[in-house]
């Protein structure tokens, strides 16, 4: 997929990317990472940059949330939709908090869901750069934790 993706090569891209990859066993995310992004793939949040680049940076984003939570699903709700090298979605997170999250007082087994959206620019057929917005203040409401 070099130059504009096509729809389909847009979308099984992003089913791999959100899906696949948050359902993997953890022994197969570090390939799956590295197929799906660049070597110089960058996370982008609230207006800051994720330090790490490459496939280290989206395996650290679904290990350190895979290690807090149990029973992960992760569901496309809307799109995604394909503009040029763009593909944005919706997405729904749900898991049983496992503990560990400083702060929380929710007890473990607690279950959480939240949503969020992605913007993802592919280059090469790989993600070069990840926009994410999810609602992490519901998140933390179910978690209990204050501040």
């Amino acid at each position: 997929m070099t130059g504009t993706p096509d729809r389909g090569s847009a979308r099984q891209f992003y089913y791999r990317f959100l899906v696949e990859l948050w359902g993997a066993e953890p022994a197969r995310r570090a390939q799956l990472a590295a197929e799906l992004v660049t070597d110089d793939f960058a996370i982008r949040r609230g207006g800051h940059d994720d330090p790490a680049r490459g496939p280290r940076a989206l395996l650290g984003l679904v290990e350190h949330s895979a290690a807090l939570f149990d029973d992960i699903d992760v569901r496309i709700d809307q799109g995604p939709i394909a503009d040029g090298d763009m593909v944005a979605a919706r997405w729904t997170f749900t898991g049983s908090y496992s503990g560990g999250l400083p702060g929380a007082r929710a007890p473990e087994g607690a279950r959480v869901a939240f949503s969020g959206l992605d913007l993802v620019r592919l280059a090469d057929g790989r993600a070069a750069e990840y926009w994410v917005s999810s609602d992490a203040d519901h998140l933390m409401r179910q978690l209990q934790v204050e501040g």
